[in-house]
């Protein structure tokens, strides 16, 4: 019986290795475009704990105004999504992709990275 709570308690302390996530909160001036991550330590608005690897991003817009994602890799925009107040969005952030937060309103914004063995099966 003891074993069985031991190698439960081992698969479950595994599994939460394997699917973690750090959040940070910004707040975004107006006419500001703001590199969050993928260019490297000393560039980056956020540190992405999973950079060099696939991971996802969980943006939600927690102040009053609008703003924009826009994905790049390598200067070439991949894609660009507005953010309304109070929405939020996820989606993959694969590796070598940079993320920018654009704004013409002040606005704060929670930027959530996750790393975890779903995200192949995630949207």
């Amino acid at each position: 019986m003891r074993v069985k709570i031991v190698v439960l308690l081992s698969l479950l302390a595994f599994s939460f290795q394997n699917c973690t996530s750090q959040s940070t909160t910004f707040v975004l001036e107006p006419s500001q475009s703001m590199l969050m991550t993928g260019k490297g330590p000393g560039q980056d608005g956020a540190i992405n704990p999973y950079a060099g690897t696939d991971s996802q991003a969980l943006i939600q817009n927690i102040g009053p105004g609008p703003f924009q994602i826009r994905v790049q890799k390598q200067e070439k925009i991949l894609e660009t999504l507005p953010i309304k107040p109070g929405e939020t969005k996820t989606f993959k952030l694969l590796n070598g992709y940079e993320l920018y937060f654009d704004t013409e309103v002040k606005t704060s914004v929670k930027l959530e990275f996750k790393s975890c063995s779903l995200i192949k099966d995630s949207p």
